[in-house]
């Protein structure tokens, strides 16, 4: 499988290799991530345009996921014993932390295969076992999900996306939310914890506004 991910990446990124890198907020948690020399400058306009239209999300370590990961750690009473969804996975830092911190069953979900595979990879360096899913309907399908905590992690930056709050309101029994790009902004349902400094590891020079990630949590009855 690293092999299959390495080669995939290569197709995208000429000149990148993956690595194996502990982000800074959870500097016991080791992923195979894209290495910070990748090739940035120079690229075919071809190649570049791809990358714009359909990045490889899943070989960074967005600066929401981090601080969701680490929110999950210092609050492990949260998902302990717990069933927990994680929508747009990516590399499967806040699912892999989910399991560090004692939920019973953890779901990585994202609609990308490569994505999967990394979390698969990360989940077994770190000593996890996490099940997989492309399609967040057909887990609600299960009602078993009905008392699930769903993690939501650079998602809803993207305004396509924020009807899926209100299915997620409805259909689980927390929502955890921590975004970059929303700024504060307030979220049906959710109320915010603060405001953490983060960034993406590797490091991609992002705007300092982008660096500031907004944690949100279900309003408690």
């Amino acid at each position: 499988m690293l092999d299959l991910l390495s080669q995939h990446l290569q197709s995208r990124i000429p000149g990148a290799i993956l690595s194996w890198q502990c982000p800074p907020q959870t500097p016991d948690l080791p992923l195979l991530l894209i290495s910070e020399d990748y090739p940035r400058e120079g690229l075919p306009y071809e190649v570049a345009q791809a990358l714009m239209d359909n990045p490889p999300y899943w070989c960074f370590c967005w600066a929401s996921g981090q601080v969701l990961a680490r929110y999950v750690l210092e609050h492990p009473e949260i998902v302990k014993d717990q069933t927990v969804i994680d929508f747009g996975a990516g590399c499967g830092i806040v699912a892999i932390a989910a399991a560090l911190a004692g939920a019973r069953r953890v779901v990585a979900c994202d609609l990308d295969p490569n994505a999967l595979a990394v979390c698969e990879v990360n989940a077994e360096r770190n000593g996890v076992n996490l099940e997989y899913s492309n399609d967040v309907f057909d887990l609600l399908a299960d009602m078993n999900m009905a008392s699930a905590i769903i993690t939501v992690a650079d998602v809803f930056y993207d305004r396509d996306n924020l009807p899926l709050l209100d299915k997620f309101n409805a259909s689980f029994k927390q929502v955890l939310v921590a975004d970059s790009r929303l700024k504060g902004m307030p979220l049906p349902g959710l109320r915010i914890l603060g405001v953490e400094a983060s960034h993406t590891v590797p490091d991609l020079d992002e705007s300092i506004e982008f660096n500031r990630v907004t944690l949100y949590r279900t309003v408690e009855p």
